[in-house]
């Protein structure tokens, strides 16, 4: 894409996966608010039955959801050699929930946000974002 003979940056896609609709639209607007183009799904399993992944992006995936937990969501991408950044959002990181996102290679940020704390996060994953 060009704007006037210079070349403009697609904006980096997050996909937000959380089972709380509040939750979920309140990272959808703030991230958009960032930069970022979002894609919000209700479910782990709604997103892995996604077909189409977007090259370079991130995920931010909630921890505690019904049916398949946001390490599981992780777990099923990396078995389908996805590796795509992620973060693993959670109130309530116990160190056995550090220590196999950390051997996943995924971020931790705990709930409630405070600051750009989970910006920061993604903008730390991403090689080059807004």
């Amino acid at each position: 894409m060009e704007n006037r003979g210079y070349p403009v940056q697609s904006p980096v896609t997050i996909l937000v996966i959380d089972d709380d609709c509040a939750v979920r639209n309140s990272l959808k607007f703030s991230l958009e608010l960032e930069g970022f183009a979002v894609r919000a799904y209700a479910d782990g399993r709604a997103f892995l039955d996604n077909a189409h992944l977007p090259d370079g992006g991130c995920l931010v995936v909630d921890q505690m959801m019904p049916g398949i937990s946001g390490l599981d969501v992780v777990d099923a991408l990396r078995m389908r050699g996805v590796s795509m950044p992620a973060i693993l959002i959670t109130s309530s990181a116990s160190r056995t929930l550090r220590q196999r996102a950390a051997a996943a290679g995924v971020v931790v940020v705990e709930k409630p946000f405070f600051g750009n704390g989970l910006v920061e996060a993604i903008r730390g994953l991403l090689p080059q974002t807004p």
